[in-house]
């Protein structure tokens, strides 16, 4: 292992010089730093982050923590929050909590013991108003970005969040312009503030619309496929005669879609569906699905930035980002709707 003093030697230097030379000190030559860098390189010296970690008090690392990077939406979040930490030098460490309370508080805890500069937390939520983990957090003033909308035990942390009402009201808009009246909802997890959020975009829509919420239409599902598939088999199991299911997540709407299809059902013919969040596979999927663009990279810059700013000393304020419907092949009018209305574009 090549040292600064092995260099030192080499060059015919001090240590200290070969150490501010590195640093790009202001006190070192042009051309003495440029001789000690080359020089450096051409020996295979790589510098010890946990000495530099001890002068500097920082790491140059943050923690990650998320439910898992198995889910879709994370994939391009934790891209763009790596690539814009390593644009800043910083390291990654991620931390999977597959959404249990106890091993999020064993992923904090194991990432504070490394000292991490910051924490970038997917929470997992709870019904609980407090949580011990977040309360120690907030006693070591660890700069922490949330990644989604605050929950009772965690709202003293700024987050970066999709305006979740909003777009989900213009899903349900969507399928009003369309013609349909009988709109199921397949919900999510029952302590996540998005998916209430969600839920309530889609009844003020139904509510501006002038129509009642029907409860024989709302459908507890969660985050899914598989909860797609149990909620669109009590869905059909009930016939609740619904012209279209909107969803909590795009998973769900999967779940929901292939169970749609399987009972020999046509999408959108028989029944349109809506998604939410835009995960790749929804785009790919055999009825590619109408759904919400959720701003994954930006969210996850908005969060970067917010870090720095943190890191810098400087408070900073919740970001609530935009939206946006992106109508593909799993909707259309409703089947009694579909062939009035083409007859009379013809006249």
């Amino acid at each position: 292992m090549v040292r600064l003093k092995d260099i030192a030697q080499y060059a015919g230097v001090s240590v200290m010089t070969v150490s501010k030379a590195l640093r790009n000190e202001p006190d070192v030559s042009a051309a003495t730093k440029a001789r000690i860098k080359q020089l450096a390189l051409q020996m295979g010296y790589v510098p010890d982050s946990t000495a530099q970690g001890l002068r500097t008090r920082t790491t140059k690392q943050f923690g990650l923590v998320i439910p898992s990077i198995s889910n879709p939406i994370y994939t391009r979040i934790v891209f763009a929050i790596e690539e814009r930490a390593h644009e800043l030098g910083y390291d990654i460490l991620l931390a999977h909590t597959h959404n249990v309370p106890a091993r999020e508080e064993t992923c904090i805890r194991r990432l504070m013991s490394r000292r991490v500069d910051g924490f970038f937390i997917s929470p997992v939520y709870r019904f609980e108003a407090e949580a011990r983990i977040y309360v120690e957090l907030a006693a070591r003033k660890i700069p922490t970005i949330l990644l989604g909308p605050p929950a009772p035990f965690c709202k003293s942390f700024p987050s970066v969040e999709v305006e979740e009402a909003a777009a989900s009201a213009s899903a349900t808009q969507h399928l009003l312009n369309l013609g349909h009246k009988r709109i199921a909802y397949l919900t999510g997890p029952q302590a996540a503030p998005w998916a209430h959020e969600r839920f309530e975009g889609y009844r003020r829509a139904l509510r501006e619309a002038g129509l009642d919420v029907d409860d024989r239409l709302i459908f507890q599902a969660g985050s899914t496929i598989e909860d797609g598939t149990k909620a669109t088999l009590q869905m059909l199991n009930e016939s609740c005669n619904a012209t279209a299911v909107q969803t909590v997540n795009d998973l769900v709407a999967i779940g929901c879609a292939e169970t749609l299809l399987s009972q020999g059902l046509k999408i959108p013919e028989d029944i349109s569906i809506v998604g939410f969040g835009n995960v790749l596979t929804s785009e790919y999927f055999r009825v590619p699905l109408t759904t919400i663009r959720q701003p994954k990279f930006r969210l996850a810059i908005a969060a970067m930035d917010m870090m720095t700013s943190l890191l810098r000393g400087q408070p900073v304020e919740t970001k609530r980002l935009s939206a946006e419907l992106i109508e593909r092949k799993s909707t259309a009018p409703p089947k009694a709707i579909a062939p009035v209305a083409a007859s009379e574009s013809k006249e």
